[in-house]
């Protein structure tokens, strides 16, 4: 029923965008083919400078919507494959087979836990679906380095290496993967990397990348302002900016969150526990790392709790495994409740509550609910085996 749901909300998107349903805002998707689009324009580094990127998506679609370009240069050839199909069709082509790849990694890792995950994930899968995101992308490239990882295959490297689109959602898995001394699967994402970049600085020329710092230089001012969404956003960042704290002190607890949950990757190891709940903890500890992390990132807990759910459950209380579900739907949901009642206030004295960052303090929770379970014992986890199954263990209807 889940994912009838999901089909029904892409078709439902599919047919706005074709103009048979009322219109609507333009989402990140708008964006993505909006840039498409200028690749293929031969104008790709305007895009990196607001002002001229709002004048071509009025010249393009009629409207207007602050969704600045930020991507690393090898993101443009994967929008420049979707911008020759109507606007409607390239959703459907990318919302899709991205849905489709990630649910099918996801059943991989999670194996009898896979409807359980996908209920845990509910609110993530839809507003990734939603939006359009590149959330089951990346969610897919870092569920296959993670099973790579898990094999001790050197082509974990590879996904590894194509996560360059969106590096600090790799971070927790880089850095897994130097403490488990992989030095291949580095060797071939580094390799990955570089052939990456050297494609889209061949494609779209040099330019690109004094144009793409200059596009960082403006999110970084953005995000200090204030400007985006911030109710929206999952990190410490976000929720201190939000209550107003300066930017610098704002920033200066996001690094210290980042260290100090990326510190838990070679604490894991040294404490000897089983590499599945290694490679676990580095996936979820990447959507930690920067401040600018948002809710449609979230299928990368999704990698996650797959990983862990077998021992979290056989380890867990019962009220923790509920507590664990619910913190995870408060981080996933936040956003769903806040989008439309931001909307309604907007220009209202209560838009200012309403545009609170909540996610970061249960994800927070969430993370050190997860640790204090996974260290209780370590006598009754899973073996590392993505398709090893132990005794039955207590499970969450779903």
């Amino acid at each position: 029923m889940l994912l009838l749901s999901l089909v029904a909300v892409m078709l439902s998107k599919a047919l706005r965008y074709a103009g048979l349903l009322s219109a609507q805002e333009l989402t990140d998707f708008d964006a993505f083919h909006v840039a498409g689009r200028m690749v293929w324009r031969g104008d790709i580094a305007q895009a990196y400078h607001l002002p001229t990127l709002l004048e071509v998506q009025k010249a393009l679609t009629g409207e207007q919507a602050f969704l600045p370009w930020t991507y690393p240069p090898p993101f443009n050839l994967v929008v420049a494959a979707l911008a020759p199909l109507p606007i409607s069709l390239a959703y459907l082509v990318f919302a899709g087979s991205t849905l489709a790849a990630y649910l099918l990694v996801l059943r991989r890792i999670a194996g009898p836990h896979f409807a359980t995950v996908v209920v845990a994930l509910a609110p993530t899968l839809f507003i990734a679906v939603a939006g359009g995101q590149n959330g089951f992308l990346t969610g897919t490239l870092i569920g296959l380095t993670a099973l790579g990882l898990l094999g001790g295959r050197a082509l974990a490297g590879l996904p590894l290496g194509l996560m360059v689109i969106k590096p600090h959602l790799a971070v927790g898995l880089a850095v897994c993967a130097l403490v488990l001394r992989r030095w291949r699967c580095l060797g071939l994402a580094a390799a990955t990397a570089a052939l990456a970049l050297a494609l889209s600085t061949l494609m779209l020329g040099p330019a690109i990348w004094p144009a793409f710092v200059g596009g960082v230089e403006e999110a970084k001012a953005f995000l200090a302002a204030g400007a985006y969404p911030l109710f929206r956003m999952i990190s410490v960042y976000a929720w201190l900016r939000s209550l107003d704290l300066p930017a610098g002190l704002a920033l200066a607890a996001q690094m210290a969150t980042a260290v100090a949950v990326l510190g838990l990757i070679p604490l894991a190891l040294w404490n000897e526990m089983p590499r599945r709940q290694v490679v676990g903890l580095a996936a979820m500890a990447s959507l930690f790392v920067s401040p600018y992390a948002y809710d449609y990132d979230l299928p990368l807990y999704g990698i996650a709790l797959a990983l862990l759910l077998p021992d979290l459950l056989r380890q867990a209380r019962r009220g923790e495994v509920l507590v664990l579900f619910a913190l995870g739907w408060i981080v996933g949901g936040y956003g769903i409740v806040a989008t439309p009642l931001h909307e309604a206030l907007s220009g209202s004295a209560l838009v200012t509550s309403v545009g609170i960052s909540l996610a970061a303090p249960p994800f927070l929770l969430l993370l050190a609910l997860v640790w204090r379970i996974l260290r209780r014992t370590q006598t009754l986890a899973v073996p590392d085996s993505v398709e090893a199954t132990a005794a039955p263990a207590r499970t969450v209807a779903a």
